[in-house]
């Protein structure tokens, strides 16, 4: 999902390199087990030309917060382009995980674990992460919303991130990419049921 290069097809530039590395690195190790030289050794830049981009870890992890943001957006953003109905585009959302499978299972999801982590650590970019989480459940909420479940929207939003937490956090825990695929598949059903319960509800 990371690019190499600018929009315009220029060399990505030294400083976009070393938050998308960071950004890899975070979700990797996580944030407190990566450290400036990590980063540094990853970018293979020397300490004083690192600290020309940046001075502090903090200041990296706003910049790896608003590359995850912008980049979560734009996905949401196709996702609402390509699909041409509210169940297709929430399956979108579904699929995600056996998309993401391998590394679901090596690292867990990248929000949640980085939401988990920096609460942990009482961290202050704490709630700048966790927008992460309300760009979907918003997004979430308008496909419920035009699918015919406005008042029950945001509930079902919010009950199919907790789901697919759940299935990350598990998936991860155990190393089982048949879980995904069973989960997915009953997530699946019950967008199917959810979706003709509301229709046979407006029809009657």
């Amino acid at each position: 999902m990371s690019s190499t290069s600018s929009p315009v097809g220029s060399p990505i530039s030294t400083r976009d390199r070393i938050v998308e590395l960071a950004d890899q690195l975070f979700y990797e190790r996580g944030y407190e087990h990566t450290s400036f030289a990590d980063i540094a050794a990853a970018v293979n830049l020397s300490r004083g030309n690192f600290y020309h981009h940046f001075k502090a870890k903090d200041d990296i992890l706003d910049a790896v917060i608003e590359l995850r943001r912008q980049r979560t957006q734009a996905m949401l953003d196709r996702w609402a382009a390509e699909a041409p109905t509210p169940v297709a585009r929430i399956s979108r959302f579904i699929h995600m995980m056996v998309m993401n499978g391998s590394k679901i299972r090596r690292h867990g999801c990248p929000v949640g674990t980085l939401c988990t982590e920096l609460a942990k650590l009482e961290h202050p970019a704490l709630p700048r992460a966790n927008h992460l989480f309300i760009l979907f459940r918003q997004w979430l909420a308008r496909q419920f919303t035009e699918l015919g479940r406005t008042h029950q929207a945001d509930t079902l939003a919010m009950h199919l991130l907790a789901r697919s937490q759940g299935i990350a956090t598990l998936a991860n825990a155990f190393d089982d990419e048949a879980f995904i695929h069973q989960e997915v598949e009953s997530l699946l059903k019950w967008l199917h049921d959810t979706a003709t319960a509301t229709q046979a509800s407006q029809g009657s």
